[in-house]
This record gives structure tokens, C-alpha cells and sequence, in this order.
């Protein structure tokens, strides 16, 4: 019978050590390495070409794992990785999950939950177990509430005449009332009007609301680089 052949990467020694006693209960499977940095890790994996690699994310620097996992995704594509830590950051989980993982397990999982882990991504069966689902439902909600602001912004800012443009252009910019009067050499009530009119397509009441909203959608930038 051929055994899943498994490498562990993880910085800290109590960490490995747990793996490989689990690893070491089931017959059929094989410890080819355990590493404590990204780096050696990579390599390792290049040398050995494991069926699974059981990953720690932050190993000598905060996103090592990550790093690791994407390089030896491009060169060993055929190889599972399971990240095995102790984040939920939503951030750091999408981030794993770009690199080509196919299962992010926490660290207090328990023995039962890491062999099923290893053994379903062997089989190319990996759940996506509940919390990274909860993840992904939050991140879709996110993504679409973010769709509809931006169509909802770009309508209103078409709107917009050429002079409110530039003048929202420049407030989002961080340019004052003052600065801006003085580069468009107009008086500062004309500015003053002109920002009245952008707050009443916006239907908002105060100026530093429209820049927050714009920024945060990035519309100025998006448009620099079309």
C-alpha cells in the first residue's frame, strides 16, 4: 500500500511535534519533512514532492506560509496544502485560499478532524468546512452591498458637471475650500456654491461624507489608469 507521503511547517516545535505523533498513528501515512520556515519548507517540498503539506502561516515572517504555499502551488501543483493556524482573519483566509490551498484547519482542531484533513485533500474530497463557508457568505454579501454602492455612486457622479468633477476630484485629494478657489482663481463663494450642488445630488449634508464614500470606492483611482 502506498502512503500519503506528508510534510509539516510550522515555527513552533510543540506545534510539530503534535503533528507528527498524529501523522505517526496512522500507518499509511509517511513524514518526508518538518520545517519551521517558509523557505526551507519550499524547499523540502521541491525535494520530496509530498502528497500533502500541513502549513503554518506565520513562520519567520507574518504571511511565510502564504508565500511558501504560493510558490510551491506554481511549481508543485499536484501537492495539497492544509493550513493548519491559529487565524480567522478574513483577510489572511482569502490570502490562503489564493495561493491554491485546499483546506484551512485551526490549530486546536482535534486528531480525528487533522487525519480526516489530510486524507479528504489526498482524495481531492477537501470540505469547505463551516466557518470559511460563514467567511465566504460574509465576503459575497460584502462584495455585492459594494457593487450596488459604486453603481449607485457612478450614476450620481455622471451627473456631476465638469467643474463639480473637478472640484470633488480635488477635495478628495485632500485640497481645502481655500486652495481650491485659489487654483481655479475663482472666489471662495463660488467653490462654496459649487459644493452645495455636489452635496445636493448626493443627498448628503456634509462634504467630508461625499469624500469618504468616493475614496473608498476608489472612483478617482479606478479612473487614473483607464
Amino acid at each position: 500500500m502506498s502512503k500519503i507521503k506528508i510534510v509539516i511547517a510550522d515555527d513552533m516545535e510543540a506545534h510539530r511535534r503534535r503533528l507528527e505523533r498524529i501523522i505517526h498513528t496512522q500507518a499509511d501515512f509517511e513524514i518526508m519533512g518538518s520545517l519551521h520556515t517558509g523557505a526551507s519548507t519550499v524547499q523540502c517540498a521541491l525535494q520530496s514532492k509530498p502528497d500533502i503539506i500541513l502549513m503554518d502561516i506565520e513562520m519567520e515572517t507574518q504571511f511565510a506560509g502564504i508565500e511558501a504555499a504560493k510558490e510551491i502551488h506554481e511549481k508543485l501543483p499536484n501537492t495539497k496544502i492544509i493550513v493548519l493556524t491559529v487565524h480567522e482573519d478574513d483577510n489572511i483566509v482569502f490570502a490562503a485560499f489564493q495561493t491554491g490551498i485546499v483546506d484551512y484547519i485551526i490549530k486546536s482542531a482535534t486528531q480525528e478532524e487533522i487525519v480526516d484533513g489530510i486524507r479528504s485533500a489526498y482524495q481531492d474530497d477537501s470540505p469547505i468546512r463551516p466557518i470559511i463557508a460563514k467567511k465566504l457568505r460574509n465576503e459575497l454579501v460584502r462584495v455585492k452591498n459594494m457593487e450596488s454602492k459604486l453603481m449607485s455612486t457612478l450614476n450620481i457622479i455622471s451627473t456631476l458637471t465638469p467643474s463639480e468633477l473637478e472640484i470633488l476630484k480635488l477635495l478628495c485629494q485632500g485640497c481645502s475650500r481655500q486652495k481650491i478657489a485659489d487654483m481655479r482663481s475663482v472666489e471662495m463663494e463660488t467653490i462654496k456654491k459649487q459644493i452645495n450642488g455636489i452635496l445636493k445630488k448626493f443627498n448628503m449634508q456634509r462634504t467630508k461624507d461625499v469624500v469618504k464614500l468616493v475614496n473608498e470606492l476608489k472612483i478617482f483611482d479606478a479612473a487614473s489608469t483607464l
